[in-house]
């Protein structure tokens, strides 16, 4: 039975990459919490699954295909979205895609494609509903960034690159919505278990299919989820999760000794 004393119950809260990891485990959290929700994803098979057991539990569920690379359509999206309920309360950027290719191999239409779903995409989409909060005085812009957002990676520079950015527009885009009743959260997951390196694509595109040790060995996403509505709650602007001593020591180094985490990282055995 959903929590419906909670402070959640009855936001309208939308999700981007719903289907699975971290979207998938904030999905069900929400819903144990009371919250109506809007799942994105560009599976629309296993997004009617999440809906579904989202809907076990008492939710409200909306089922909205997208695909953040397609900018042209999320106008309309937003559109759709906001009619589902008449409001947005929180928007969570959660979809992405990793990259598993050194820089120099990597076609061109890869790169356009990590870089569009990664950051142009979650931008246009942000922009949209953002103002209508600003408009309304009142909602919270969540984006799921990465800890690849602050330390650099071999064989994840696109990526690297889009959520390096995403950094620099959310930190402004927040100094631009303060006293305006919008908040932004940026959340930068470390080792979280999801699929992200399964579908992190090679340098012609194809899917990398394997787990890496740190997805593999990290954070649950349920626990990632817990965390996230934490902060939440407690009006937080910037959290991270599933950091381990590795990704401590390397958000260190890249501000006090960064040649240091270079020679570092150009030694590991990334994968």
């Amino acid at each position: 039975m959903a929590h419906t004393t909670t402070p959640l119950a009855n936001k309208v809260v939308w999700i981007t990459g719903a289907s699975s990891g971290i979207g998938e485990a904030l999905a069900y959290a929400l819903a144990a919490r009371g919250a109506r929700l809007i799942l994105s994803a560009r599976r629309a098979e296993r997004l009617a699954e999440v809906a579904a057991r989202c809907k076990g539990v008492g939710a409200s569920v909306d089922i909205l295909p997208l695909d953040l690379a397609d900018g042209s359509s999320l106008a309309a999206s937003v559109r759709e979205a906001s009619a589902a309920y008449g409001i947005i309360d929180i928007l969570v950027n959660n979809a992405g895609i990793s990259q598993r290719a050194e820089a120099i191999d990597t076609a061109p239409d890869v790169v356009r494609t990590i870089i569009e779903t990664n950051l142009i995409g979650p931008v246009i989409l942000t922009a949209e509903v953002a103002r209508r909060m600003r408009e309304r005085g009142s909602g919270l812009i969540v984006v799921v960034s990465s800890l690849v957002g602050k330390v650099g990676s071999p064989l994840r520079s696109a990526y690297a690159a889009s959520k390096h950015a995403l950094h620099g527009y959310f930190d402004s885009l927040r100094m631009e919505l303060a006293g305006r009743g919008v908040g932004v959260l940026l959340v930068v997951p470390g080792f979280v278990r999801t699929e992200i390196s399964l579908a992190a694509l090679e340098a012609t595109g194809q899917p990398h299919g394997r787990m890496d040790p740190g997805q593999r060995d990290g954070m649950s996403p349920e626990a990632a989820a817990e965390r996230i509505l934490r902060a939440i709650a407690a009006g937080k602007e910037e959290i991270s999760v599933g950091f381990d001593a590795r990704a401590r020591l390397a958000v260190i180094l890249r501000s006090l000794a960064p040649r240091l985490l270079a020679r570092i990282m150009a030694k590991a055995r990334v994968v």
